[in-house]
């Protein structure tokens, strides 16, 4: 499950074990909150709440949600963008990330073109205006792919001009962010830019690593431009989660979450979530850790699996 398919989808007081009353669970209202703002996304408790989104963000704060995500909301009527961010507020949820400029395959970023500014500029200005709307504070920038080299020779991208050298490129990319951050600063609005992995998912995209993006956000020392720490992406491109995370720490302002390999709920794959929620609780976090990753199972068996898993992992 890729960004663009994402873009284009209790425990009792008592302290009982959470598989030993399974029914339970899932049928109580008020189950405990989770210690972290996990945020689960449209449709991936469907069959439990099959009157769509409304009714799936109740199921998920009766379940201990605190947070919610919906990386496609800028492209929903601007009444149901109201109704998402009145619902999470009557429910006490807090809005995750939705998705306000994400090119995987144009160096929007990285070279500086009038038409690639224009359209980036816009796209946050839209940002500001569903952010209003559904109560977010941050959104999702993707800063396009690196300016590649053409099949034809090194000299030469694919766009129609000389390949530009990384720094030339790196240079751009905080040009424009710092446009962006200068629209998001009087609104108290954050861009969280996304490092993606090359190696399964987004090869080519310009932004890859967590020192990258701590370097960046560095540069336009704007609080309107921090990052977002894709655990998933980042135990692909790098691993070594836990000291990443520590280095980057005074930049981050958002997690999202998603097991390796697979990128399913936390115990289905070789990435130790309990340690990982367990060190960024301690830190301090209180913000969402946006849970952008399929159910290993369908129907309401595999929902009823991502919430026992999310126990587990938060059971610290």
């Amino acid at each position: 499950m890729n960004r663009r398919t994402f873009v284009s989808s209790a425990l009792a007081a008592t302290g009982v074990a959470l598989l030993s009353n399974p029914v339970r669970l899932f049928a109580q209202t008020g189950a405990p909150r989770f210690k972290l703002g996990y945020g689960p996304h449209p449709g991936m408790f469907k069959a439990h709440a099959p009157g769509g989104i409304l009714d799936e963000i109740k199921f998920a704060a009766d379940q201990g949600f605190t947070g919610w995500e919906d990386n496609g909301i800028a492209g929903r009527p601007a009444a149901e963008q109201e109704a998402i961010g009145q619902t999470l507020k009557d429910r006490g949820m807090q809005m995750g990330v939705f998705v306000a400029h994400a090119s995987f395959d144009e160096p929007t970023f990285a070279v500086a073109k009038p038409e690639y500014r224009e359209k980036v500029l816009a796209s946050i200005r839209n940002a500001v205006d569903v952010a209003k709307r559904c109560g977010a504070k941050w959104f999702t920038v993707v800063p396009g792919s690196v300016d590649q080299q053409s099949d034809k020779t090194e000299k030469w991208n694919r766009y129609g001009g000389p390949r530009l050298a990384e720094g030339y490129q790196t240079a751009n990319v905080i040009a424009l962010l710092r446009e962006c951050s200068a629209i998001l600063e009087p609104h108290g609005l954050v861009m969280v830019l996304e490092p993606l992995n090359w190696y399964r998912d987004h090869g080519g995209v310009f932004l890859q690593r967590s020192d990258q993006a701590y370097a960046l956000c560095k540069a336009v020392n704007s609080p309107s431009c921090k990052i977002l720490f894709d655990i998933y992406h980042q135990q692909i491109t790098e691993g070594n989660l836990i000291p990443n995370i520590d280095r980057c720490w005074d930049e981050i302002a958002y997690f999202q979450a998603g097991d390796n390999p697979g990128r399913k709920e936390p115990g289905t794959g070789e990435i130790n979530y309990r340690n990982v929620f367990r060190h960024i609780h301690r830190k301090g976090f209180t913000g969402v850790v946006g849970m952008e990753h399929g159910n290993a199972k369908p129907g309401k068996k595999g929902e009823e699996a991502v919430i026992r898993a999310y126990r587990e992992a938060d059971g610290f």
